[in-house]
């Protein structure tokens, strides 16, 4: 019999080839094509005077330079906004280069075309070009204050206000025995993928077709997004991604300016044209993430259940708004976690600084929302003197409760119903994986040894497989050899494994007779892309279905060449067979053959036993009224709403008592996904994010002066933690299948990253004694902290009693 794949845990498919250089990336094609270089401004914000390239014009080497003023029809326009919100009252994009104004230091004032990097750099440098500085607006305190403008015409910065409520949540707190107030913040950051971005053009004349090689998480929606901006028919674009190092969210961005510009000037040359991303313009010219601000008012009684939650955010989207506003809508509407708010009201202002654009990093907007929510509980816990897992456990929705309905709509414009889930299990599950009510003891043990620990614990649900579609297209050859395609991109999250897992379980073959083929759009054209913890749900979902097609054809047509029933048939290591008479058999790639009447002609003496070449009597019509050539199919899944996912992580943390140095000691997590197709790559997704989520903690921030230069736009000073800072990782997992697919498969691929915050700032709290209030938090600010608290005064960072910046009466 054929071995049942789905949920073993089998080695990833690609990494042989991966690990021994056999990966064929962006850098590694076109080792002829002409290099493109771009001009960048050295000012957050300022109007160009002259762009002046008399002393570049003699370099040898160079080809041509581009300025807005080469650009005409549609490249000559602001790139789109990809998701629009009817909050979103003032969108603003960015042109492909600069048109009249630069408003963040890096972007694009003009491109370079030359033989080589070298001398397009060259170029680059003699290019002089005229600035008139204006006032940068830096940060969420200067975006409210308004004094000066990002955009001439947002007069108060403010892109986006938004605000939902159920039921009546200031009166519901104004009732409540207790109440809080807290301010929180998350600072700025951003993915670090090991391989930037980058585009890679070819142009043929004769057919007038533009192959276009990217970088990118959604290279079918790069593919139509090229076709309208430079104004060529869609079949006439191709858009294949080569192997990808990692993207996190920044690659999400479609069309980037690189991936407008260096196609568009590929057809007026006629050449071959390549961009690859330096780290430096990964730093100031890509996309940000992360900086929020919220304000938590919070009624609770005594035994510490929510009453009523009311939370007020500011989020910092950077010059321009490509993505909209899908990060701080995912933050107001994922806050809430595994839990029943009461009544809740959600506003936020997204705001304009003089700073790189925001769009969603791994985690999107979750993060923020679930250290506000987790720093509520432990604060709740505080004040009541109530054990904090038990603070979370009398707030959790109950298994009996679902699915349940907040009330509110999720990102996807559908209502925000959690499917499925089972939370007090999972805090069980955690508290006996992380030893949770023995630490006491362990604590006292390493006071006496002078030493000081804390632990930490939070929860989240994190929304996944969001639509609108995806589809897939599987096919049997004549040999046996089954191809998978899907429009998904892959950027190292095993799909190349886990959709042939899925159609070899499918299709009854070998997961060595599968191949798995990505981000090709001439295999595949239709698709949304690779994001939101969204591939196993959707492309997964969609393999299934073309798959279950594809058996039932290749049952249907064997059926006719054995003279059985199909309801007898059954697929058995690549072979239609009749149950209980294995000798009754034909392979997979003779029905193949039979389903094609060409084909069969062609193949009927070698690859067909000759019992069976009456299949092809002449009298039977070539293909069927209701049938069509070929053991393939397609089909898309399209969900109804997304998947619910979850998890609950525990930290264990050391303070040095003299350096304020922090240590994680242990790291331990409970997730929930659903059905597991294969334990070891979703462990491996923890992993990932859980390593990210530790530096988002601990180390990585982006540190912007007043006037908006970054300061530490490099990794000798963007930290970043080393396998020396991560911990072993002690994963339990809990199924509670999504009723929502045929696979009852949830996402994970941001899992491991979204509490990351949240834990270590409660447990460096245990261990501290005093509220840890802003994230990332280095062993500096923690010693200051220290200072504070040992003085009296309160260690805070902000007074939460200062100016409100959103104006409720405006919204």
């Amino acid at each position: 019999m054929t071995t049942k794949l789905f949920g073993e845990p089998i080695p990833r498919r690609e990494d042989p080839r991966l690990v021994s250089g056999a990966g064929r990336y962006l850098d590694d094609l076109g080792p002829d094509a002409l290099a493109v270089a771009f001009v960048r401004s050295p000012h957050a914000h300022a109007r160009i005077i002259d762009i002046d390239v008399t002393d570049a014009l003699d370099v040898d080497g160079l080809v041509a330079i581009y300025t807005y003023e080469d650009l005409a029809g549609r490249v000559a326009e602001p790139l789109p906004v990809l998701i629009p919100h009817p909050a979103l009252h003032a969108p603003r994009t960015a042109h492909p280069l600069a048109n009249g104004v630069v408003r963040h230091v890096g972007e694009a004032v003009a491109m370079v075309v030359a033989t080589d990097r070298y001398v397009a750099e060259d170029v680059c440098d003699r290019i002089r070009v005229g600035y008139r500085p204006l006032p940068a607006v830096v940060g969420i305190d200067a975006a409210c204050a308004a004094t000066h403008r990002v955009h001439e015409d947002v007069p108060d910065n403010t892109a986006a206000r938004l605000v939902q409520e159920v039921g009546d949540a200031p009166a519901a707190i104004a009732a409540a025995p207790y109440r809080l107030e807290l301010e929180l913040e998350i600072e700025r950051s951003a993915s670090m993928p090991m391989e930037g971005r980058g585009v890679y053009a070819r142009w043929d004349a004769a057919d007038r077709s533009l192959r276009v090689y990217s970088s990118t998480q959604t290279s079918t929606s790069l593919r139509f997004a090229l076709a309208t901006k430079l104004e060529l028919p869609v079949d006439r674009v191709e858009v294949v991604t080569p192997d990808v190092g990692g993207g996190f969210g920044v690659k999400i961005v479609h069309p980037w300016p690189e991936e407008v510009l260096v196609p568009w000037a590929a057809i007026r040359l006629g050449r071959e044209l390549r961009w690859t991303e330096d780290r430096r313009e990964h730093f100031v010219a890509s996309a940000h993430e992360r900086g929020q601000r919220h304000r938590v008012r919070v009624g609770f009684d005594a035994d510490g259940r929510l009453r009523g939650l009311d939370v007020t955010f500011w989020h910092d989207n950077g010059a321009y708004t490509p993505y909209g506003i899908i990060v701080p809508v995912i933050t107001a509407t994922q806050l809430l976690g595994p839990y029943r708010p009461g009544a809740y009201r959600v506003e936020f202002a997204s705001l304009y600084t003089n700073t790189v654009q925001v769009t969603p990093y791994r985690g999107a907007g979750r993060p923020q929302g679930v250290y506000a929510m987790e720093r509520t509980m432990d604060a709740i816990a505080q004040q009541l003197g109530i054990d904090r897992a038990t603070v979370r456990e009398r707030n959790f929705i109950q298994p009996e409760q679902m699915p349940y309905d907040h009330g509110m709509i999720f990102q996807d414009g559908r209502p925000l119903i959690y499917d499925s889930g089972d939370y007090p299990a999972a805090m069980a599950m955690l508290k006996e994986l992380v030893g949770w009510d023995d630490f006491a003891a362990y604590r006292e043990r390493a006071r006496a040894a002078g030493r000081r620990v804390g632990i930490g614990l939070a929860c989240y649900v994190e929304g996944t497989g969001v639509g609108p579609y995806e589809g897939a297209h599987v096919r049997v050859e004549t040999t046996g050899q089954v191809v998978v395609a899907t429009g998904l991109t892959s950027q190292g999250q095993g799909h190349e494994t886990v959709f042939a897992q899925v159609a070899a379980d499918a299709l009854g073959v070998p997961i060595d007779d599968v191949t798995v083929v990505t981000g090709d759009t001439r295999r595949f054209k239709y698709a949304v892309g690779t994001f939101a913890s969204r591939a196993a749900v959707m492309s997964g979902s969609a393999v299934a279905l073309a798959a279950g097609k594809v058996r039932d054809k290749a049952v249907r047509i064997a059926a006719e060449a054995l003279e059985a029933d199909p309801g007898d048939l059954e697929i058995v290591d690549g072979a239609v067979q009749v149950k209980g008479d294995p000798a009754a058999r034909i392979a997979l790639g003779t029905v193949a053959a039979l389903a094609n009447p060409l084909r069969y002609s062609f193949d009927a003496q070698t690859a067909l036993a000759t019992q069976f070449a009456k299949a092809a009597r002449v009298d039977r019509p070539p293909v069927a009224d209701d049938d069509e050539p070929g053991l393939e199919a397609t089909d898309y899944y399209s969900p109804i709403r997304s998947t619910f996912a979850y998890g609950m992580h525990a930290a264990i943390v050391e303070t040095d008592p003299e350096t304020a140095d922090i240590r994680v000691l242990r790291y331990c997590v409970v997730h929930d996904c659903g059905n597991l197709i294969n334990p070891r790559i979703v462990a491996g997704q923890v992993h990932g994010g859980v390593a990210q989520g530790i530096g988002g903690a601990l180390y990585e921030r982006l540190a912007y002066d007043r006037d908006g230069q970054l300061l530490n736009a490099s990794f000798m000073d963007f930290l970043m933690p080393y396998a020396s800072e991560v911990p072993a990782i002690e994963i339990a997992h809990l199924q509670t299948p999504s009723p929502l697919n045929p696979l009852g498969v949830k996402g994970a691929g941001e899992a491991g990253v979204i509490p990351g915050s949240a834990v270590l700032a409660s447990a460096i709290e245990d261990a501290e004694g005093f509220r840890i209030s802003r994230m990332p938090i280095s062993p500096s600010e923690l010693w200051e902290l220290r200072q504070r608290h040992a003085t009296g005064a309160s260690p805070a960072d902000r007074d939460p009693a200062d100016r409100d910046p959103v104006d409720r009466e405006g919204s």
